[in-house]
């Protein structure tokens, strides 16, 4: 009979996989021996697997490198990264070495593009593209950014105001981009996004505002579908209208040069997960190429900004189950000795999906369970909602120590979780450590920060230490 967990994965998976091997019944991550992880640094834990970043990024350059080259595509293609889905220095520091972009969205972001040109990772020549909503001090910001020579900073207008706002700041001639407010899903509970100008309303904005402005020089029509990058009816569709707006801007705007598909890639969240992103990137460049030549106008040049897709897959969490509670004739929750709401917060908010497997006991047999946080509250679990499908782990055997993994949660979660700051219940936030590997292949650790102290978040709530 197959009932060890090991048999169970293997039947139900196409395993092991690029990233997932198990050897002597403990599971390895890129050649990680997570239990050695465990060993040394204890759990809960979080990691960063930095080359991953990398790789993700020189897999998209390449795709796309191929897609313009079998489309003798005229146009170049940039690949940005959207700070907000994680701004960690190591985070920028790895991604940076792939000659990339930067894409912000508020003010502070700008603080960091100048601390990243100070210490030589990007110069002026880098495309740093503002979008969102901007404000005095984001507006201040970004002219500081221009004014100190960024020749290459384009700040996307999202509303009416902001052009004006900026001329005000910023001494001299300036490029700009313009956001489209595109159409949301038929299923999604608005029309039309909050964020950029209306199709409809682009040209006659461009017209009034921009044609005969001596300062600006729009170049950038910038285009962004909330649930990113899919091969889907929806998508295509939003497409080709984006597609429409920049032939009729391009007629009678020399400057514009550039189309900006944002809106990422999705990332690996179950072991069953397929996506052809060579087909979907092929398409584009296609639908682009064709959609062009037939207006006679030149092909612009395409920028992605890929946020998730460069750093949500080098990051992940390890717990210890602590506990088992037999609830009814049916649950079983394994107590984790962490929280799901405060280190892993979009499984709670939008019930997101992770990559989950046990670490070790591989050859042990398994049981259905539901997982739970430490936290009081009771929307702090895991289950198959989030999960795709029912939850087996291996027994839960209280002299036998269990450890689960969650794998590609590297975007948002530390933002979103407020890293460094208070947690629900107090909980402590988990140490994280940092791997990498050097010229030769073998892999380094490093402890980024220790699990937090009830030091650290009694002085956050003001008692006196």
């Amino acid at each position: 009979m197959n009932t060890k967990y090991i048999d169970l994965i293997n039947q139900t998976y196409d395993f092991p996989q690029e990233e997932f091997k198990v050897e002597n019944s403990n599971l390895q991550f890129h050649d990680i021996d997570l239990m050695k992880l465990i060993s040394d640094y204890g759990a809960p834990l979080k990691f960063t697997y930095l080359p991953k970043i990398s790789d993700n990024i020189q897999r998209a350059k390449q795709w796309f490198s191929e897609a313009i080259k079998k489309h003798d595509y005229k146009g170049d293609y940039k690949y940005c990264y959207c700070t907000k889905s994680s701004h960690f220095k190591h985070v920028l520091h790895e991604a940076t070495k792939n000659d990339i972009h930067i894409e912000t969205s508020s003010a502070f972001d700008i603080d960091i593009v100048e601390n990243l040109k100070a210490e030589g990772k990007i110069d002026d020549s880098t495309f740093i593209v503002c979008n969102g909503f901007k404000r005095e001090q984001y507006i201040t910001n970004i002219a500081r950014l221009i004014n100190g020579g960024q020749k290459n900073c384009i700040p996307v207008i999202d509303n009416y105001e902001e052009l004006g706002l900026l001329s005000e700041k910023i001494n001299g001639k300036f490029k700009v981009g313009i956001r489209i407010a595109s159409e949301e899903e038929p299923k999604f509970e608005f029309y039309t996004s909050r964020l950029g100008i209306g199709y409809k309303n682009i040209v006659p904005f461009y017209e009034k505002q921009i044609k005969d402005n001596e300062q600006v020089e729009l170049t950038m029509l910038h285009f962004f579908i909330n649930t990113g990058i899919r091969d889907t009816a929806y998508y295509w569709n939003e497409l080709l209208k984006c597609l429409t707006v920049y032939v009729k801007l391009k007629k009678i705007c020399p400057s514009l040069n550039s189309l900006n598909i944002g809106g990422g890639f999705p990332i690996k969240n179950s072991l069953a997960f397929e996506y052809d992103y060579e087909y979907l990137i092929d398409e584009i460049v296609n639908q682009i190429n064709k959609t062009c030549a037939d207006a006679d106008v030149a092909v612009p040049n395409i920028f992605t900004e890929f946020g998730s897709f460069t750093v949500g897959e080098s990051g992940g969490a390890i717990y210890e189950v602590l506990y088992q509670k037999q609830q009814n004739d049916r649950e079983k929750w394994n107590m984790i000795n962490s929280s799901f709401i405060t280190t892993l917060p979009d499984t709670w908010a939008i019930s997101k999906r992770f990559i989950m497997m046990a670490v070790n006991r591989w050859n042990d047999e398994y049981e259905r369970v539901l997982l739970g946080g430490l936290t009081c509250d009771s929307d702090d679990y895991y289950n198959s909602e989030q999960h795709m499908n029912a939850i087996y782990l291996p027994k839960y055997k209280r002299e036998k120590p269990l450890y689960i993994a969650f794998f590609n949660t590297g975007a948002y979660q530390e933002t979103i979780g407020g890293f460094g700051g208070l947690q629900h219940c107090l909980i402590p936030s988990p140490k994280h450590i940092l791997i990498d590997k050097d010229i030769d292949g073998n892999i380094t650790t490093n402890l980024f920060s220790n699990q937090q102290t009830s030091e650290q978040l009694l002085n956050i709530l003001g008692y006196e230490q």
